[in-house]
């Protein structure tokens, strides 16, 4: 705390020009990002907007849309409100100017880049992290430009203690580069080609950790810390409650880090993984809550402002859906209710209600705030801006509406069983026209929403036009003298031992046995008593442990670091250090015992083997394509799932999937064990035509990939890269991977000539066959005198040993991808020859 000032005083002029600079920015990627997200949404309802033009897919512009509408649209916003903020709570200009305007320019470099490279099919296929490993740098670099910049802001502070919105954004600057460094770890191939260091199982809850995790901390966090900033300010009231504030903060991001696996729930992630991730997904309700209840009830006394001024009515909105976002998200998170909602627009529903309403009202709240201020004069037109309120309102309602009846209906769709035990439906496709007029509804109410926010646009630019725009200069008294307690001894305080004990009697719990589990309760409930106890009695001179931590931002700042870092650390470690060449585990017998003959014949079914040359490139165009965005690979085990698409998914099967692509959304069905299903003549057909196979598929036409050749040149590379990664390949095999490869492919053209097509072995759609085919299946050898003359005959490979479940015989189904034919056991194998 400080100490009794001469009452002397500085001259401030705080830098509004980079504050300027991000909101305009916002109106505009906001503009980009909510159109992208209509075309998409257009794309699902009419295929026919795809255009036939490979960059304009929904595959690829489905990622940019959600990059542009949270790293572009929220992110500026984000970035114009902590500098505007910050100013101010600080009391002092921005650190530095040049290191503002870096931040700045670099960050739209960025979007740029990101604009141009994922449309063209560059993309390492992670949710919310698809930007290729020379962009990563870039983010990388240019978010320590803006964390370097903010602690000199804070160094240099006229204001001794930090605020509460000051808290937010602190955790938001430590904990996105360690997300983001982490689940970006790639070994390059190539400029504009990676591979994930982390496979399978592992990159699934790495994804997922920062997934989850960017959510809380760039979508949530910050935007949190303007709420705890603007919201006050509109509404002339001070926040709710200081102590509400503090158990809200410290709550909420040690236990959001450790949320993550709830969205890999019923998958091959270690049952005690997801089992975590729902606990603290359940905890998070009351952090969550306490934060939306301080912020609403930071309006009493003033709720009569909510009839007239239409920035309060943006921000309790927004603060509502966060509160309704906020319930959601544990609920989807209990493992009953995941199993119905889970890859259904359901999770669209939801994700959108939070950004739409919780971040998207947030912006517009802080940009009709803000605006009128910096540029000296009123709002253009307030009934310009109610009009915007009501039509995005109404936009939201309806678009989340749709999705949640939809989710339902396509979980209830996906699981109905007839009285013998079969699926009653088991048309994939004939769920997707159940929800075409849902789907219809949700593009209108997208359109409502972009609609309102253009005219949020055309209201602040006229703002903008009428107003002139000038810095606030300001007298402020100078930085007083600081009592002098040492960041270390806050650091090992009193109220850090007490939580890190009750963390660790919480541990001990997990662990502990029937017998013995009572004692880790009684330690920690004695824990927190005194705990209690302490908070209670604490008198110290110059305020208590909290208000002297305010004051020592280093000390704040590793605290902060810490909460986060225990849950990271908790959930990741354990998983990754597993060596993926252990075998796989054995199923038990009704009895619960392994039988030991079973255990070879386990293994060979469910254990991955490497992915020939041309499999391994036609990976990379199913995941450039964005097929990941509408196919899933993970079969659950329930009995719907594995009579739909075959055997459940292990997790064994994945240990070489750099990266993994389970998917997390069905508008197509799973694809895991689609390989030997169907012909090579049928997927050519798909791929040309979907609807020639699956009357009624909203998938767009692929037929470039028939013209699009292969580079076997890098073939080398990537399977040097993979084998650095722990796959198995030998000198041999990256040897020969160029022939074996085109071998392969001729293998295919020539079972597609023998068919009346005419095709190149090299080209991308012989190789995103040959991957199709592999899927769910162990590799074949490919003899290379036999695959060198195209007019040879190739032998039909054995069966695989997948057994399916028994059902009457049923026609190829109509989704045209692989449902139905599951029941008939493995289909027609074609004249496919898979592997090496």
């Amino acid at each position: 705390m400080a100490t009794a000032d001469t009452g002397r005083t500085v001259r401030v002029e705080y830098n509004d020009s980079v504050v300027r600079a991000f909101l305009i920015a916002t109106l505009v990627w906001g503009v980009v990002g909510l159109s992208l997200g209509v075309l998409v949404a257009t794309q699902l309802s009419f295929w026919q907007a795809n255009f036939g033009i490979e960059w304009l897919t929904f595959g690829r512009l489905r990622p940019l849309h959600t990059n542009a509408a949270i790293f572009a649209f929220v992110g500026n916003s984000m970035f114009a409100g902590i500098y505007h903020s910050s100013q101010r709570l600080l009391k002092t200009r921005l650190g530095s100017d040049g290191l503002s305007w870096i931040h700045f320019w670099g960050w739209q470099i960025i979007i740029v880049c990101a604009a141009l490279t994922i449309p063209l099919g560059f993309t390492q296929s992670k949710e919310y992290a698809e930007l290729i490993w020379p962009i990563d740098l870039m983010v990388a670099l240019i978010w320590v430009v803006f964390a370097v910049n903010f602690f000199m802001t804070v160094a240099k502070r006229n204001e001794p203690n930090l605020y509460v919105a000051l808290w937010f954004y602190i955790a938001t600057i430590v904990t996105i580069p360690v997300l983001y460094i982490v689940n970006n770890l790639q070994l390059p191939t190539g400029a504009l080609h990676s591979y994930s260091i982390f496979g399978g199982v592992q990159d699934a809850l790495v994804q997922w950790w920062y997934g989850h995790n960017a959510v809380g901390f760039f979508l949530t966090t910050p935007i949190l810390g303007l709420m705890y900033y603007y919201l006050p300010k509109a509404a002339g009231r001070p926040v709710y409650s200081y102590r509400l504030s503090i158990v809200h903060f410290w709550a909420l991001i040690f236990v959001y880090i450790w949320a993550g696996p709830h969205h890999l729930l019923y998958t091959a992630l270690p049952d005690w993984a997801q089992s975590l991730g729902m606990v603290f997904s359940l905890m998070l309700w009351a952090p969550s809550w306490g934060g939306m209840l301080n912020g609403l009830l930071t309006l009493r006394g003033a709720w009569d402002k909510l009839r007239t001024d239409p920035v309060i009515k943006f921000f309790i909105a927004a603060v509502t859906f966060y509160g309704m976002s906020t319930f959601e998200g544990p609920l989807l998170s209990i493992k009953t209710v995941s199993s119905l909602g889970h890859y259904t627009d359901w999770i669209i529903g939801h994700v959108h209600g939070g950004t739409l309403g919780w971040n998207g009202f947030m912006a517009a709240g802080v940009s009709y705030w803000l605006i009128p201020r910096l540029w000296n004069t009123k709002l253009y037109n307030e009934k310009w801006a109610d009009a915007h309120f009501w039509i995005g309102l109404f936009g939201i309602l309806l678009y989340v509406g749709s999705m949640w009846i939809s989710g339902v209906n396509m979980g209830l769709y996906w699981r109905a069983l007839d009285a013998d035990g079969f699926l009653q439906y088991p048309d994939f496709v004939e769920g997707l026209i159940s929800a075409g007029v849902l789907w219809k509804m949700r593009l209108v109410g997208g359109s409502f929403y972009l609609v309102g926010f253009l005219l949020m646009v055309a209201n602040l630019t006229l703002t903008m036009q009428k107003g002139k725009f000038q810095s606030t200069v300001v007298e402020v008294p100078a930085m007083p003298k600081l009592q002098t307690v040492s960041s270390w001894a806050l650091i090992k305080g009193k109220p850090v031992v007490f939580s890190l004990g009750v963390i660790v009697a919480a541990a001990l719990f997990a662990v502990s046995s029937p017998v013995t589990f009572a004692l880790p309760i009684t330690f920690g409930a004695v824990l927190t008593v005194a705990a209690i106890l302490y908070a209670g009695a604490e008198k110290r001179e110059g305020g208590s442990w909290h208000q002297l931590l305010e004051g020592k931002p280093l000390a704040f700042t590793i605290l902060s670091l810490v909460a986060i870092l225990i849950g990271g650390i908790a959930e990741l470690v354990p998983t990754i250090v597993i060596d993926k060449k252990a075998p796989a585990v054995a199923m038990a017998d009704s009895t619960g015992v392994v039988p030991a003959a079973d255990v070879q014949v386990v293994e060979s079914r469910f254990l991955q083997q490497p992915y020939s040359p041309l499999e391994l490139e036609g990976r990379d165009v199913y995941i450039s394509e964005g097929c990941y965005n509408c196919h899933s690979q993970m079969i659950r085990p329930f009995r719907h799932e594995t009579l739909r698409y075959g055997e459940y998914s292990r997790a064994s099967e994945f240990r070489y999937d750099h990266p993994f692509q389970w998917g997390s959304k069905r508008t197509g069905p799973d694809l895991h064990r689609v390989g030997g299903k169907y012909p090579n003549l049928w997927h050519y057909q798909h791929l040309m035509d979907p609807r020639s196979t699956s009357q009624g598929s909203n998938m767009p036409v692929y037929a470039w990939l028939k013209t699009r050749k292969v580079d076997f040149t890098k073939t080398r590379g990537k399977m040097i890269a993979m084998r650095k990664l722990g796959v198995p390949y030998t000198d041999e095999d990256i040897a020969d991977c160029q022939d074996v490869a085109k071998s392969q492919g001729t293998l295919i053209a020539s079972d597609l000539q023998a068919n009346a097509v005419t095709i190149e072995p090299d080209c991308k759609m012989v190789a995103v066959i040959a991957y199709l085919q592999r899927l769910g299946r162990g590799p074949q050898p490919v003899a290379l005198e036999q695959a060198a003359a195209p007019e040879a005959t190739p032998a039909t490979p054995e069966t695989p040993e997948i057994p399916a479940e028994p059902a009457a015989p049923v026609d190829v189904p109509a989704d045209g991808e692989a449902d139905g034919a599951t029941q008939n056991g493995a289909g027609d194998l074609g004249q496919l020859v898979g592997g090496r």
